[in-house]
C-alpha cells in the first residue's frame, strides 16, 4: 500500500482500508461506498490556493504541459493519487465561472450575487469529463483496456470520447461498453456515444436496471467500471469546486446549488470542501442545496420526509433498503424530462448525506414544468443548458421564495451540461413539436411561461415588417407627392 494514498470504507463502524490499486467499488467487509483517502502530512500541498493561478492558460506537449492545460490536472497536488506518467487528459475542465447579473435580476437578486459554473464548455459538453479524466487515469495505471458504464447519456458520451482518445499511438485501443435503458437517453447524448465508437447495449429497463447489469458484468469479466460508484471519478469532479473558488478570487461563496441525480457531484463537492478546510486552504465551507426532479426524488424523500442523515458515518441502511423495497412493490420508477437526473436509486446516496452534513445542506424537489421554464429563463440570458442543469436555478428560485437564501448572498449554480445534449426537450418546449414521436403536422401548442414559438410569416416584405413590429418601407416614408 502506498504510504500517502489508499481507499477506505466510509462506514464509521467499519473503516476498512484497501490499497489504491485494489479494483473494488464497495467495501468487501460491509458493502459500503469507498473514499480515496490521503495522508496529507506526506503530500506536498501548496500553502495557498493562489499557487494554482500560475498554471492557468499554459500548455505544452510534454507531460507537465499537458497536465497544466487541464482544468483537472493543474490541481494535481489536491488529487495526489495520480502519477504524472499515467495522466489522461483531453483538455477537460477549461471552464470559467460566469457572473449572471441579468439572470439574477430576473430572480430579484442583487448584482454580483449570482454566478453560474457552466460545465457545458467541457469537450463532451458536460461535467462528466472532470471525473472521466480521473477515472481513465486510474484505468491506465491499472492497465485496463475495457471500460464500462450505465448511463442516462452524459456519462456514456464522456466515457466513449475518452475511450476513443485514451490510448497513445501504437498501443491497443480502449473499448468502451455502454448500458442504456430502453428509450431513456436523449438523442444528442446517444449520438456522441455512437459516434465515438462505444459498444452500446440497450437494456429493456431503466437506469437502475442498467446499473445492476453493468456491476454484474464488471465483476465477472474484469471490465473497469467508470460510473461514479468508482471513487476516483469523484476525485476529478472535486475540481469543479476549485475552479469556482478560482473564479471568485479564492473567496468562498455562500451557497453551491447542484442538480441531484446519481449524487456524484454533490458528494464530490462535499469531499472537496472537507479536505480544503482540513488543509487550511479555505476558512469556511459554503452551504449546499441539492435539487431533485420531483419525478426522481429519492434523496428529497429520504431526507425531508424520513429524516435520513449522515449520523457521523452511521447511516441507517435499513431505512434505505426499506424505501427501495417499497419502490419495487409499488412499481415506482424515476420519471422526469430532466433525463440526466432520472435516477431512482442514486449510488452515491450515502456520500451525498455526508456532503449535506459537511456543508449544512438542504434538499428540494422541482416539477418538470418549472424546470423547463427555468431552462428557458437561463437560455434567455445566454447560458444554454440541458433540463437537468436548470434544476439548480429553479431550486435557487424556490429557496429565495422560501427565504432560505437572501437576495444578497453569493450563490453559485452548477450548470452540468450544454443544451445541445437534449435539443428535443428545447424544441418541444418552444414549439410543441415532439421530435421523437415525429408529430410534425399537428404539434401541441406550447404552454411554457417562457416559450418562444416561431412565427409563421408569408414571403412578403410587408408581412415580415409587420411580424417584427416595423412599418413597411413605403409606409415609413409616407405618401409621395
Amino acid at each position: 500500500m502506498e504510504d500517502h494514498v489508499y481507499q477506505q470504507c466510509i462506514n464509521a463502524d467499519c473503516r476498512a482500508d484497501y490499497a489504491v490499486d485494489d479494483v473494488l467499488f464497495a467495501c468487501r467487509r460491509c458493502g459500503s461506498l469507498l473514499d480515496v483517502v490521503y495522508d496529507w502530512d506526506k503530500v506536498n500541498v501548496p500553502g495557498s490556493l493562489a499557487f494554482f493561478e500560475q498554471r492557468w492558460g499554459t500548455a505544452g506537449r510534454d507531460l507537465v504541459g499537458r497536465a497544466d492545460y487541464s482544468g483537472v490536472w493543474r490541481f494535481r497536488e489536491l488529487l495526489p493519487f495520480a502519477r504524472l506518467e499515467d495522466i489522461v487528459t483531453v483538455g477537460e475542465g477549461r471552464t470559467t465561472l460566469q457572473q449572471a447579473d441579468r439572470l439574477g435580476l430576473d430572480l430579484n437578486m442583487k448584482p454580483g450575487s449570482l454566478f453560474l459554473q457552466y460545465e457545458g464548455f467541457n469537450p463532451s459538453g458536460s461535467f462528466k469529463d472532470n471525473g472521466m479524466a480521473a477515472g481513465f487515469t486510474m484505468a491506465r495505471r491499472l492497465g485496463r483496456r475495457r471500460v464500462a458504464c450505465a448511463s442516462t447519456g452524459n456519462t456514456s458520451a464522456s466515457m466513449a470520447m475518452f475511450a476513443s482518445m485514451a490510448a497513445p499511438a501504437g498501443e491497443p485501443s480502449v473499448q468502451g461498453i455502454v448500458f442504456v435503458g430502453s428509450g431513456k437517453i436523449a438523442f444528442g447524448k446517444l449520438s456522441q456515444t455512437l459516434d465515438h465508437g462505444a459498444l452500446t447495449l440497450q437494456i429493456d429497463g431503466d437506469f437502475d436496471a442498467c446499473m445492476r447489469r453493468v456491476l454484474e458484468m464488471s465483476d465477472k469479466l474484469g471490465i473497469y467500471l467508470l460510473n461514479s460508484l468508482n471513487p476516483f471519478r469523484l476525485e476529478g469532479q472535486k475540481t469543479i469546486m476549485y475552479r469556482v473558488l478560482e473564479g471568485l478570487d479564492w473567496q468562498v461563496p455562500d451557497w453551491i446549488i447542484a442538480p441531484g441525480g446519481n449524487l456524484g457531484n454533490s458528494s464530490a463537492f462535499g469531499k472537496a470542501f472537507l479536505e480544503l478546510h482540513h488543509l487550511g486552504l479555505v476558512d469556511r465551507v459554503p452551504r449546499l442545496a441539492i435539487i431533485n426532479a420531483s419525478g426522481a426524488n429519492t434523496l428529497y424523500d429520504m431526507v425531508n420526509e424520513r429524516g435520513l442523515c449522515w449520523n457521523a458515518g452511521r447511516v441507517d441502511h435499513d431505512a434505505i433498503a426499506d424505501h427501495y423495497r417499497r419502490m419495487d412493490e409499488t412499481g415506482q420508477r424515476a420519471r422526469t424530462v430532466a433525463s440526466a437526473i432520472e435516477i431512482g436509486r442514486p449510488v452515491n446516496l450515502t456520500k451525498a448525506l455526508r456532503a449535506l452534513d459537511v456543508m449544512d445542506g438542504v434538499v428540494r424537489q422541482i416539477d418538470d414544468e418549472t424546470i423547463l421554464d427555468h431552462k428557458a429563463m437561463v437560455g434567455r440570458y445566454g447560458y444554454s443548458c440541458e433540463p437537468a442543469s436548470a434544476a439548480s436555478v429553479a431550486g435557487l428560485h424556490l429557496l429565495l421564495d422560501e427565504g432560505v437564501i437572501s437576495k444578497s448572498e453569493r450563490v453559485v449554480c452548477v450548470l452540468t451540461g450544454h443544451s445541445l445534449k437534449d435539443p428535443d426537450a428545447t424544441v418541444k418546449y418552444h414549439t410543441g413539436i415532439d421530435v421523437k414521436a415525429a408529430k410534425w403536422p399537428d404539434p401541441v401548442p406550447p404552454t411554457g411561461k417562457r416559450s418562444n414559438h416561431p412565427v409563421e410569416v408569408a414571403d412578403d416584405l410587408a408581412a415580415i415588417c409587420k411580424a417584427i413590429g416595423e412599418l413597411a418601407p413605403e409606409e415609413a416614408q409616407g405618401p409621395r407627392n
